[in-house]
């Protein structure tokens, strides 16, 4: 293959206030897996920087849990439809697919021998269903609640017991196969976010907005214990999980706190002050082996330490929203990836851009220039990785995007204006045009603009200090410009277009048609030079990455659907045989390209 993925950087957890996010552990206790948006992400515990992706979903997916055996994972999603899908094959062969009830799904439990499948949330006619994993065959019902159910489990030893929790402030116990109704828990004041049994199965607990934990026998429901006294936390708790020895817990709160517990004493052994932010709310948690998990409302998933509360162990961070635009920034030797999204950002400290930002370029120093929806371009100091007020600049009308070369000299474009700018400051607008601008590039010289318009032309400015003049030369390409780049050593000029075309100008030859490359399916919408200056690489809403040989149209590398089934929103290259792509499935991937 010439092509080859190296890394996946993967999502955070999608995460909404208010709402549990539910975290599942691989049995072997090597990996845990969460959504977001239509994905899957299983990651290692060790070390999460490995990661893989299921991408099969129509629809949002909610949860998704390991069955004991290992071999296969169950996911819902918010249609109300279950895929059982494989673990051991890179594909993840789909085993079966159900709609139990129609309606999002919440929660999802096994059996111990990985044969029945409970399955809880808010249908229309029924809250819940139990059945054979390979039939989908019921095998009793879950009843006694009015309102949708949040969270469901089941003893993990024989006899079977189940119990779930509903926003009907009820637990219910249930015994089978086949599940039937034994009897409500009334204990809880408010929602009861989540139930879970003890991996001895003695015990299971119900966790509520109350704030409170209560622990029952895991074998005739009758209530053992509340933890904490009157409360558990000053907040409502969204998640528990036991320790691998039955012996302790773990809750997650909205009071931005983890708590460990000792469930025999009833009493908490330690407290993890997670922050002051409103994102500092804990809404998951896991514990799997000697690894205890909290995922915060921001999406951070923090690995707690039980020796220094105060102090996570390591704090995974990311992006848990669509990912527009990405660059690469080489410093002292070492590249570094950096990408744009919506508002607030783990890597740079103050205030960022308050929407979405859709461009961003280094200027060949150490600032990363960005554009965003909200109206303004911001340089950002890459060794310093601080938003600096001073360092923002604002915008009469949206930029759509933006260009930037060594000597401070950068160029942003918006529908109705062109903005020179020097030194961080605008020294020169172009308003009144007879078209509409959608992208731009400055040669590496700094001396000339290309700009990339509506009408399928690119136009030419030549910048004379602190000017831009339209030249009489204009290019055309077949439909609206939606990427323009310069080599790097400023001897071609590449633009792609909506009809799908990628064309490639000979900057000495006066921008003569050098080579036209055609392969996609859909318009193509980002576009990167390879630093051999011999390569450079598009990709687009069909789903593809082309990287393309300037010598040779024919020869061309194609990366079929390398974000599955989500269009790609930006590429960039590390060095002449790594490209990095994102999409709208909020991952970055590495790919080591072989010519």
């Amino acid at each position: 293959m010439p092509y080859e993925a190296k890394h996946v950087f993967a999502s955070l957890p999608q995460m909404q206030r208010g709402f549990s996010k539910v975290i599942g552990g691989d049995p072997k206790g090597n990996n845990f897996l969460y959504t977001n948006g239509k994905c899957v992400i299983i990651r290692n515990i060790e070390n999460p920087a490995i990661a893989d992706i299921y991408t099969e979903h129509a629809h949002q997916v909610i949860v998704a849990k390991y069955a004991p055996s290992g071999y296969y994972i169950a996911s819902g999603d918010e249609s109300g439809k279950i895929r059982i899908w494989d673990t051991t094959q890179k594909e993840h062969m789909l085993k079966y697919e159900y709609a139990p009830f129609g309606g999002k799904i919440k929660d999802i439990a096994w059996t111990e021998d990985s044969k029945r499948i409970a399955v809880v949330g808010e249908g229309r006619e029924k809250f819940g269903a139990v059945f054979l994993w390979d039939s989908g065959s019921s095998v009793g019902g879950i009843n006694g609640h009015s309102k949708l159910i949040n969270s469901v489990d089941i003893k993990p030893s024989r006899p079977y017991r189940m119990i779930t929790g509903s926003d009907d402030a009820f637990s219910v116990f249930h015994e089978g196969p086949p599940f039937k109704f034994v009897s409500t828990l009334r204990d809880h004041s408010q929602f009861v976010n989540c139930v879970r049994y003890s991996p001895n199965g003695d015990h299971f607990a119900t966790a509520g907005a109350d704030g409170q934990i209560h622990v029952y026998q895991g074998k005739t429901g009758e209530k053992v214990a509340t933890l904490g006294g009157e409360k558990a936390h000053n907040g409502g708790i969204y998640a528990i999980s036991w320790s691998p020895d039955s012996s302790q817990m773990i809750s997650a709160s909205g009071d931005k706190t983890v708590k460990l517990w000792d469930v025999g004493a009833g009493t908490a052994v330690s407290t993890f002050n997670m922050g002051t932010e409103v994102t500092a709310q804990q809404l998951g948690c896991l514990w799997q082996k000697d690894h205890l998990l909290s995922i915060s409302l921001s999406g951070y998933i923090n690995y707690l330490d039980k020796n220094n509360p105060d102090r996570p162990i390591r704090t995974i961070k990311g992006h848990s929203k669509s990912i527009h635009c990405l660059t690469v920034h080489k410093s002292d030797g070492r590249s570094y990836i950096y990408s744009g999204k919506t508002g607030e950002n783990d890597c740079f400290s103050g205030k960022g851009h308050s929407n979405q930002v859709t461009k961003m370029v280094t200027d060949g120093a150490d600032d990363l220039v960005t554009c965003s929806m909200d109206d303004t371009l911001r340089f950002t100091n890459l060794n310093k990785k601080d938003y600096s007020a001073s360092d923002v600049v604002k915008m009469d009308t949206q930029p759509k995007s933006v260009a930037a070369v060594a000597g401070g000299v950068s160029l942003a474009v918006s529908i109705e204006q062109i903005v020179l700018l020097k030194d961080k400051k605008k020294v020169f607008t172009l308003e009144n045009l007879d078209y509409e601008p959608q992208v731009a590039d400055i040669h590496p010289g700094g001396t000339t603009a290309a700009v990339g318009g509506n009408d399928g032309k690119i136009r030419l400015y030549s910048i004379e200090g602190n000017t831009l003049k339209l030249e009489d030369q204009m290019l055309n390409v077949s439909g609206l410009v939606t990427g323009l780049a310069y080599s790097n050593d400023g001897a071609y000029l590449a633009s792609i277009d909506e009809k799908r075309a990628a064309t490639l100008f000979t900057v000495a030859d006066g921008y003569s048609v050098k080579n036209a490359f055609h392969g996609h399916h859909a318009k193509p919408v980002s576009l990167a030079w390879s630093p051999d200056n011999e390569h450079f690489a598009t990709g687009g809403m069909d789903m593809l990455v082309f990287v393309w040989t300037i010598s040779d149209e024919e020869r061309r590398i194609k990366i079929q659907d390398p974000h599955r089934l989500h269009h790609i929103s930006s590429l960039a290259w590390v060095d002449e045989h790594t490209l990095v792509t994102t999409s709208y499935d909020a991952s970055i991937k590495q790919w080591t390209i072989t010519y």
